[in-house]
């Protein structure tokens, strides 16, 4: 919050009026990085900003990892069980990356060995000029680190509608600029990467729009507390004209 007030890029956190000898016994990792990166934390302060180091939420699965795609399991920070409410509990994390995967294993395996696959297609060959190889390089860098600040700036812990809507026109602006790329170039690792993020980003930024309330890590500034009677359900974003999986024709 301080962050989006003062617009700095991040703050500092001292830990120097600690015994050196505690510092290093105590965070012996830390201590090490920072100082590969420079910065002595027995002596200097660091600089620290919010990072997000889990996903709540992803595809819609059941508890054996099935979407409502045959044959598409999902599991991890992928997908979304309902293991996880409106914020992570610890150790859930690791519930999903290993529990409900050995589940997903499982019926993928017994997926497999009831069905027959077609052979797969011989992929196209692309011809890729060098003059291109260059260019995508740094269109791509240059929009991934734009995701990456905006999604930042703009997604952090607290939000706001007005910065919503912003990082709303602009991850669309990129999206759009990055399926071009997608569509008219060779495909790549990291054009299929950025694709992706892109993607994520834009479905975050959609499902926060669409939440009038704050709720576990969702916090919005203009809607500040919780609305049961609303908004006590989850948000799930379907493409258009999607058909449930009951009521396709086979």
């Amino acid at each position: 919050s301080e962050l989006k007030i003062s617009g700095e890029d991040y703050v500092y956190l001292g830990v120097s009026h600690l015994d050196s000898k505690f510092i290093k016994k105590r965070f012996p990792n830390i201590y090490k990085e920072c100082l590969r990166r420079g910065f002595d934390i027995t002596k200097n302060r660091i600089p620290v900003v919010p990072a997000a180091h889990y996903e709540c939420g992803g595809i819609v699965a059941d508890i054996h990892g099935r979407t409502d795609i045959s044959g598409m399991y999902v599991c991890g920070e992928t997908a979304f069980t309902g293991m996880h409410g409106a914020n992570r509990l610890a150790s859930n994390s690791l519930l999903e990356a290993v529990v409900m995967a050995d589940f997903a294993a499982d019926d993928a395996v017994k997926f497999i060995q009831k069905n027959k696959f077609p052979d797969s297609p011989e992929a196209e060959q692309w011809l890729a000029s060098s003059i291109f190889q260059k260019k995508e390089r740094v269109v791509l860098s240059h929009d991934r680190r734009s995701l990456n600040r905006l999604m930042s700036d703009f997604l952090g812990i607290v939000r706001s509608t007005d910065r919503l809507k912003m990082a709303q026109q602009r991850v669309k602006m990129i999206l759009k600029a990055i399926n071009s790329y997608y569509y008219s170039h060779p495909v790549s690792y990291s054009i299929i990467e950025l694709r992706n993020i892109a993607t994520v980003a834009d479905l975050i930024v959609r499902s926060a729009s669409r939440r009038k309330e704050s709720r576990g890590l969702h916090y919005i500034l203009d809607y500040p507390e919780r609305d049961d009677d609303k908004w006590k359900r989850d948000t799930i974003i379907r493409p258009p004209h999607y058909i449930p999986r009951n009521r396709r024709k086979k």
